[in-house]
């Protein structure tokens, strides 16, 4: 899909909001709710509604009726809205096209997720908690019967706009879209993205799965090159994680043919630059084949599996499998595998060599290492994790402690390396990504007795959550180290502030992506984007929603902890948190926090239901003082561990009328440090009552309705409509 851009895009703005109902049309699996919730959530000018059928009746299935009943009141309560449901025929559609009868000048639009039948049904199996309970083998089964039965809208059904995504990049390109229309903006009329109107019906999966002799539908008008797939492929935005949404391709399936064809084959290391720079690359080894006794050759088919998931992904990033041997049982058996799957060597290929020393003795860059952890998180016992451990230094051990005390089988987290550690000056590592497998030895802690359902789950889980994690990192930052062959990296410190803030075309300067030491407290790349925003607002237009002069900006927080949750920004340099505040700050103080009264009210405005709290970390995680502005219906995709809750619940949260009061009157804030703040136990901040886990404390927080505390209820803590009783 050619997407003009957003400028274009927009025919116009109205004096007036302008609403719009969005019908999404797809199978199960192809998106529907993930588009929804990265644009609601990537949406700050204009309120969204998502209208789904799964969950109409209190969280559970619906009827159609309840939907255009919700969908009806949303419209008159001036909200824009997504219609949720597979909406797959023209009489299904037809009711909610009426809907723009329901409010005068609403424009009704049709979202069509046309992806590959093939990637619907996969997604749909191997997910574990839909909301309309569609997984595991029955998914097939349904996906195929809604498909053969598919029909595409048409702009005579009274639709004003129809998009068509036959691929991930025509999905992130209308998400894009979407997410950028302010409250009157209106999009242009027409249909978009369908190369040959005539492609009515995708081939079912089921032929694919009987394996029907000679192709079905060799060329379909809607192909695209295998060639061509790489090119259009979107790299994931700044700080995303694209959830349940495995890579599309609109090539053509042969029927005894379920491979999918990306370009040239695995080939030897040889063939590759060893030194690419700009090229993030994440180096791999096994995971749970060695001293958890995972079969070698589920473990390299499940491999190769999760590679082609996420091959469309990577953008120009590269993934490598590494073991120590040339002779590796696991290395042959992937390449083997990758090289009928024609996965091109160009984002995944396989090395022999020693995982901490890849550069100063193969010449590979690897700006990011996996490590197979154990479940503690600890140094120690033998192979991979031993060994980079040892490499990193100490400083690896201390910066995993300050993120995670253990990890549960199927899961990653990462760990940013200081300048200091071994592993970054000698070999250009800046992340290690913890990641723990499966167990199947009965000998070491949570065996899993030779089950293998549920060890293929938990492997699969296992490497999706490892590469989730690096795309996050190449998202977010630039690799900072240039490197030559046969030499050690070596690192560009900018010669002054003025000589660093240059930019050179889309790579940002070394202060950016260099872990930065200040005030002796060191940056990571990832927790300086506030600090380049503040310093060089001219280059991030499009995710500055208000500069105020040269004192504070205002973006929405990347990963909002509820409904609206915004932070007003310092522009002033040497003002990394709260610590850094002084007497002489006062003035600026007030201005933030008057900016984020405005901002509250303009949110109360547009949903009287809100309350909003302003306030600072005494620690922030990320660098450059600023205030969070965060309604506290905690309503979050985001807000998933202790550590976020009680980060904005506890004493951890500086109230700004506190904060303010405290400068005047002693120079300088209060500042709660004490880690053991964020380790306490989950309460409700309204009743306070004690909860196990975050799962229920979100269940209970979505219906506490009992009064803040008293100690909030005073000096304008908390922010709320004149006719709210909090």
């Amino acid at each position: 899909m050619e997407e003009e851009k957003i400028e274009e895009e927009k025919k116009g703005k109205g004096k007036e909001k302008k609403q719009m109902v969005v019908v999404l049309v797809g199978a199960p699996g192809s998106g529907k709710s993930t588009f929804c919730d990265r644009v609601t959530m990537a949406s700050s000018r204009r309120p969204w509604v998502r209208i789904c059928q799964d969950i109409i009746n209190n969280g559970k299935s619906g009827t159609k009726a309840q939907c255009l009943k919700s969908a009806t009141i949303a419209l008159k309560d001036g909200k824009s809205i997504f219609i949720d449901r597979c909406n797959l025929d023209k009489e299904q559609r037809a009711e909610f096209v009426k809907l723009g009868d329901t409010v005068n000048g609403t424009d009704v639009h049709a979202v069509v997720l046309d992806l590959p039948a093939q990637l619907c049904i996969s997604r749909s199996v191997k997910r574990t908690s839909h909301e309309g309970n569609l997984s595991g083998g029955k998914a097939a089964a349904v996906v195929n019967r809604m498909l053969q039965k598919k029909e595409l809208p048409t702009l005579s059904e009274g639709f004003f706009r129809i998009t068509f995504c036959k691929n991930e990049k025509d999905v992130q390109d209308a998400i894009t879209v979407y997410s950028s229309l302010g409250p009157s903006d209106v999009l242009s009329s027409g249909s978009f993205g369908q190369k040959s109107p005539a492609a009515k019906v995708q081939v079912g999966i089921m032929k694919f799965l009987k394996k029907v002799d000679g192709p079905v539908n060799p060329k379909p008008a809607s192909s695209v090159s295998e060639s061509s797939l790489i090119d259009q492929t979107p790299q994931a935005t700044a700080g995303e994680k694209v959830h349940d949404s495995p890579p599309s391709s609109s090539s053509p399936r042969e029927a005894n043919d379920m491979e999918i064809s990306v370009t040239e084959p695995v080939g030897k290391y040889e063939g590759v630059h060893a030194a690419v720079e700009s090229v993030h690359t994440l180096a791999f080894p096994s995971l749970s084949t060695s001293d958890f006794q995972f079969d070698v050759k589920k473990a390299s088919e499940i491999i190769v599996e999760t590679v082609l998931e996420y091959a469309d992904k990577l953008g120009n990033a590269r993934l490598v499998l590494v073991d120590v041997s040339n002779n590796s049982r696991i290395l042959s058996m992937v390449k083997a595998e990758a090289a009928r799957r024609h996965i091109s060597s160009d984002r995944f290929f396989t090395f022999a060599g020693d995982i901490t020393r890849l550069f100063s003795e193969g010449g590979l860059h690897c700006n990011v290492i996996a490590n197979a952890t154990n479940w503690r998180l600890k140094p120690g016992g033998g192979g991979v994790n031993a060994a980079i451990f040892n490499a990193a230094g100490p400083e690896l051990e201390d910066a995993t402690k300050q993120r995670a005390s253990s990890l549960s089988p199927g899961k990653a987290i990462v760990v940013p390396l200081s300048s200091s550690s071994p592993l970054y000056s000698r070999e250009g590592v800046a992340h290690v990504i913890h990641v723990l497998g499966p167990n199947m030895n009965p000998q070491r802690p949570n065996n899993l007795k030779d089950d293998y359902n549920e060890g293929c789950r938990v492997l699969r889980q296992a490497y999706s959550s490892l590469f989730d994690c690096f795309l996050s990192i190449a998202s977010t930052s630039q690799p900072c180290l240039h490197l030559e062959n046969n030499k050690k990296p070596r690192l560009e410190h900018p010669k002054s502030q003025e000589h660093s803030v240059e930019k050179r075309g889309n790579q940002f300067s070394h202060e950016e992506t260099i872990q930065t030491e200040s005030r002796g407290k060191t940056w990571a790349s990832w927790a300086q984007a506030l600090y380049n925003m503040a310093m060089r607002p001219e280059q991030h237009k499009n995710v500055i929603l208000e500069t105020c002069g040269d004192d504070v900006i205002v973006v929405n927080d990347l990963y909002p902890k509820g409904k609206r949750h915004v932070l007003v920004v310092a522009r002033l340099r040497g003002l990394d948190g709260l610590a850094d505040v002084s007497r002489e700050h006062l003035d600026l103080l007030k201005l933030m926090h008057e900016v984020g009264m405005r901002w509250a009210e303009k949110f109360l405005q547009e949903d009287a239901s809100l309350i909003f709290r302003l306030g600072y970390h005494s620690v922030p995680s990320m660098r450059q003082l600023h205030l969070h502005v965060i309604s506290q219906d905690f309503d979050s995709l985001h807000l998933m561990h202790k550590k976020h809750w009680n980060s904005f619940t506890t004493a951890f949260f500086r109230d700004s009328v506190d904060v303010i009061k405290e400068v005047d009157n002693n120079g300088k804030a209060t500042v709660r440090d004490d880690e053991s703040l964020l380790s306490m136990e989950l309460r409700c901040h309204r009743c306070r009552s004690a909860h196990p886990n975050m799962p229920r404390l979100k269940s209970h927080i979505r219906n506490c309705q009992a009064a803040f505390p008293s100690s909030l209820l005073s000096d304008g803590r908390l922010v709320q409509a004149p006719t709210t009783v909090g």
